[in-house]
């Protein structure tokens, strides 16, 4: 975690929400110059700041409306920094807590130099990538109702259904499958959802890929030389990732994409693993996706999955590999090298 403690005449600490914002504005000796409630809006902002714009830094906690503060900051070339939310304890932790009381708890983490810094993603990217985030949220709600199906049909005892749901053609081995017409009709509301969520999907995957901005066109193609990664995840690996710049070290990028565990110790006594949470989620899930599709019709993936399954279990085998491919996506980006399979599983 990286904390700005850069030195500036005046900083701002905004607790911001959806209409209306706290501001909070301090010198450099801790004087409180401004504690005002507006509405959130770039002229309420401008007009707010404008006796200290000579060196100002403002911050603003990782919350889902920062995007319009970080573009009117960027459009009026003031220093914006965006806080990461769950790092920010000393916001959530105090016996009291208001708008007013958050305001000046921001400001003076920026001041004292221990404000936990957020990536601001660029204003240019940010749409497709929530698109493509959107995406994923369409293809788990279609997941669930797949599930739902098959967990019906075993619900009510009927022969097991074979063949793979997820191809359209499958999905009349469910037609008149339950006696009880409720049943049925229950699984045919799944059956037209799905068929629903495939259309949406496919008109979403042909968007990105005809709009999607590919600042590296060879990182792309190198991304889809790994087994497992294709158009759609190599898209969601690129934006989600933006440069692997950002961090010096694969342990940094593995920790950033959730792809290992932290020890929490204290006195020498371990109390198991901590920050599940902190992270990137969307890595976490492109990871784990390409790790189940790598293994088709790879037999030195699915030899070296049954290897690890003996050692530990079929959950943290799958984690190992998604691990092992998170950190070969590393070294392809870093090196600009296409991926090999005789390295990435030797012999």
């Amino acid at each position: 975690m990286q904390y700005y403690n850069k030195q500036h005449n005046y900083y701002c600490g905004i607790d911001l929400h959806a209409r209306t914002m706290y501001l909070c504005i301090l010198d450099s000796k801790g004087d409180v110059k401004l504690h005002k409630n507006l509405k959130t809006s770039p002229d309420a902002l401008k007009k707010a700041i404008e006796p200290y714009l000579d060196d100002l830094v403002i911050g603003v906690e990782c919350m889902f409306s920062w995007y319009w503060v970080a573009d009117f900051c960027k459009d009026n070339n003031i220093k914006f920094i965006l806080g990461h939310a769950l790092y920010m304890k000393a916001i959530h932790g105090g016996k009291a807590k208001n708008d007013k009381i958050d305001s000046y708890k921001i400001v003076s983490l920026i001041r004292g130099g221990t404000f936990p810094q957020a990536f601001v993603y660029p204003r240019n990217m940010r749409a497709t990538r929530d698109l493509l985030r959107r995406r994923m949220h369409l293809m788990r709600k279609r997941a669930e109702l797949l599930s739902h199906v098959h967990n019906t049909n075993t619900q009510y005892n009927n022969d097991r259904i074979c063949k793979n749901l997820r191809y359209k053609s499958n999905r009349k081995l469910v037609e008149g499958r339950f006696a009880d017409p409720s049943a049925q009709k229950n699984v045919d509301l799944d059956i037209e959802l799905i068929n629903y969520y495939d259309k949406l999907l496919v008109e979403i995957e042909c968007y990105i890929q005809k709009h999607a901005k590919i600042n590296d066109y060879q990182s792309y193609m190198l991304l889809k030389s790994v087994p497992g990664i294709g158009k759609i995840i190599s898209l969601v690996l690129l934006y989600e990732i933006y440069d692997i710049k950002r961090f010096p070290r694969v342990q940094d990028f593995a920790s950033y994409a959730r792809l290992v565990k932290c020890r929490a110790e204290s006195a020498g006594k371990s109390y198991g693993t901590s920050g599940a949470k902190i992270g990137n989620a969307h890595l976490k899930w492109a990871f784990s996706e390409a790790a189940v599709i790598f293994l088709r019709g790879n037999p030195k993936a699915k030899a070296y999955i049954e290897k690890m399954t003996k050692r530990h279990n079929k959950g943290k085998a799958l984690s190992i590999l998604a691990h092992k491919l998170g950190r070969a996506v590393y070294f392809i980006l870093k090196r600009k090298q296409a991926f090999n399979m005789d390295k990435f599983l030797p012999a």
